[in-house]
């Protein structure tokens, strides 16, 4: 198969002929007909990641057909139509036996701990736990785009964050992450605020349902601005970029009792990010984190990508090949990019 593979950390990746992969007994191969490309794919070409080992190919926002399946599979068989979250639970740990597959302890993640979908086929194991069913009408490109970005997004808002209609939801960080946070509190009813350093970002968040966008760059006073339009500070606040100032200006984004959800990766030189603990005590705020969504929970999401609720579509931006990945992968770091890339030719 045709694969993006990169030898080294750092390094421009190239196209290879690879083996194609096999399904192991409780796994399937699915041939990869979109995947997104994702800054957590950036992080682990950046060596990030310590579960990455060399040589590598990246992709983990993956949906396509079922080409394979191994003799234990019960619920697929070739030809069904499905995508998978990035993170895959083994279904017989602590976390997967209480329903939280998505942080397993022994996970299987495409793209870092396992040869990724930046390829023609990919192997995911543990299928009749992990993989989702895609609905007919919903088009590849489209499902790709939910893997990562959007169902962590998803489980952010509406599970760890508990938004309800009609509270401020402040999301820190408008790229593929905080751009989907925008759309689903909107769709939540809630009062979205929109905080980036690109007017363009800005603009955009704004379209699709940011009641009131603000330039961090050209505000001085962000977290005063944020407390005015709000009456107070959010009840939900989202960092969705990762980093030790995205970090802190949405928990000081909170009203009291405020719920601060960490979606950004925080992760190399930033990881340990500096919070203000004494406000998370003396006003009671929540901090909370948000890895991905377990494949049981998609149907909440589905039906209203279905019903006309949310439509992530909104967010693709571009679609690429194989070819033009590469160059799409490196530029992650540069935040260049307004929306989601998908590959859509393999």
């Amino acid at each position: 198969m045709r694969a993006v593979l990169y030898t080294a950390f750092a390094e421009p990746p190239t196209i290879q002929t690879v083996p194609d992969p096999t399904p192991v007994p409780d796994g399937v191969v699915v041939r990869v007909e979109a995947n997104g490309i994702c800054r957590s794919d950036w992080h682990g070409w950046m060596g990030h990641d310590p579960d990455i080992r060399l040589p590598h190919v990246p992709g983990h926002e993956l949906a396509g057909v079922v080409e394979a399946v191994g003799a234990e599979v019960r619920r697929w068989k070739p030809g069904d139509r499905v995508t998978v979250p990035f993170a895959v639970g083994c279904g017989r740990c602590p976390q997967c036996l209480s329903g939280n597959q998505h942080i397993c302890d022994d996970y299987f993640q495409p793209g870092f701990t396992a040869w990724g979908s930046f390829a023609q086929y990919v192997a995911i194991p543990h299928a009749d736990v992990n993989l989702v069913r895609l609905p007919d009408t919903l088009d590849f490109v489209a499902a790709a785009s939910l893997g990562c970005r959007f169902i962590t997004s998803f489980r952010a808002v509406v599970v760890q964050g508990r938004t309800a209609p009609g509270e401020w939801v402040v999301v820190h960080g408008c790229g593929g992450v905080g751009l989907s946070a925008v759309m689903i509190a909107h769709a939540m009813g809630a009062r979205v605020i929109g905080v980036d350093i690109k007017d363009e970002t800005l603009a955009f968040a704004q379209s699709i349902g940011a009641e009131h966008v603000i330039n961090a760059r050209a505000e001085p006073h962000l977290i005063e601005r944020i407390r005015d339009l709000t009456g107070g500070g959010a009840h939900v606040s989202l960092d969705a970029l990762g980093s030790a100032t995205t970090c802190r200006n949405s928990v000081l984004s909170l009203r009291k009792r405020g719920r601060h959800v960490q979606v950004g990766l925080m992760v190399a030189d930033y990881k340990d990010a500096l919070i203000p603990m004494n406000l998370v005590i003396a006003w009671e705020l929540e901090l909370l984190g948000s890895h991905g969504m377990q494949a049981h929970a998609y149907p909440a999401m589905l039906d209203m990508i279905l019903t006309g609720k949310l439509d992530p579509k909104k967010l693709i931006r571009k679609t690429v090949t194989l070819e033009e990945s590469i160059d799409e992968l490196m530029a992650m770091g540069q935040f260049a990019q307004i929306g989601v890339s998908v590959i859509d030719r393999f």
